[in-house]
């Protein structure tokens, strides 16, 4: 099952990618994977940089018909590379196997360290996910005709990259900035904190487009990405008023700032107003009668 990658409202307006295979670019393919749903629009976008020699990146949740049909689209073509922005199952969980299939090594992402304790946020994750190569901030994969360059950019997953491909000024921002919907940040593993702060980064940045791990491109993306941000402290704003207002759980936070929201979504919200707590409490505006959790009592600071 693919992770609930993404919250409401959207931030901006909702291409519908088509599933087969889409010239992009003069260096970028896409391929959309066949696992819709509410939390992940249209599919996981499969992006194939580069002609004759490609990088695979994000090849999807581990479905052999899917990782099949990845291949018979590039016929003639050799996969060079798998690069991976993170390890949620629906990017990465296809990893291993094409990695079986065509040989290719695995760089990107590093591995995800479960917490001791499972975790709804280490479900999430591929576990079998195990990269060749785990990179760094500012680290290059060559290609032929092609480089891309790993853009740190945790929050939605502590290992989350992006990557930057020189040659376009592009971004493949996999679920950190899209174009449909934000990004659920699910503690322990995901950091409101830290996707703040990634957020500011990515908006510093001179990218034109950002090619997201779902939905279409986004066409704007320092004025999205700042409207995310604005997003989110609007979103701070109503928990700490809610707070204020003597509602203490996060299910009675979420049922007032969330109205009328879909029975599917509930428990994302959930994770994401927690999020909110965390980083609030960590900053002195808000306080809990315990470890931070979803079952915790939180009072206004």
């Amino acid at each position: 099952m693919a992770e609930p990658s993404n919250d409401l409202p959207p931030a901006g307006g909702a291409e519908r990618p088509p599933s087969g295979l889409t010239r992009l670019s003069e260096r970028v393919r896409r391929i959309i994977a066949p696992n819709p749903s509410p939390f992940t629009f249209t599919g996981t976008c499969v992006y194939i940089v580069g002609e004759g020699e490609v990088a695979v990146i994000d090849p999807g949740p581990a479905d052999p018909a899917h990782l099949d049909a990845l291949l018979a689209a590039i016929p003639g073509e050799r996969v060079a590379r798998i690069v991976v922005t993170h390890s949620h199952r629906d990017h990465a969980g296809g990893a291993a196997l094409l990695k079986q299939l065509t040989g290719a090594p695995i760089v990107g992402a590093r591995p995800h360290v479960a917490a001791a304790a499972p975790t709804r946020a280490d479900a999430a994750h591929a576990l079998d996910y195990a990269p060749d190569e785990a990179l760094e901030d500012g680290a290059r994969v060559a290609g032929r005709g092609f480089s891309l360059e790993a853009v740190a950019t945790p929050g939605h997953a502590a290992n989350h990259l992006s990557f930057a491909l020189v040659e376009e000024n592009a971004l493949f921002s996999g679920d950190h900035v899209m174009a449909w919907s934000t990004s659920v940040i699910a503690p322990p593993d995901g950091s409101m904190r830290a996707y703040l702060a990634s957020l500011e980064k990515v908006a510093r940045r001179s990218e034109a487009i950002y090619w997201p791990g779902h939905g279409g491109p986004v066409r704007q993306p320092q004025r999205t990405a700042r409207a995310l941000i604005s997003h989110r402290r609007q979103r701070e704003a109503a928990i700490l008023a809610r707070l204020e207002a003597g509602e203490a759980s996060v299910a009675e936070i979420v049922a007032r700032v969330y109205p009328s929201l879909a029975p599917a979504l509930v428990a994302a919200a959930r994770l994401s107003t927690l999020a909110h707590l965390e980083d609030l409490a960590e900053r002195g505006l808000a306080s809990s009668d315990g470890a931070i959790a979803l079952e915790a009592r939180f009072r206004r600071a």
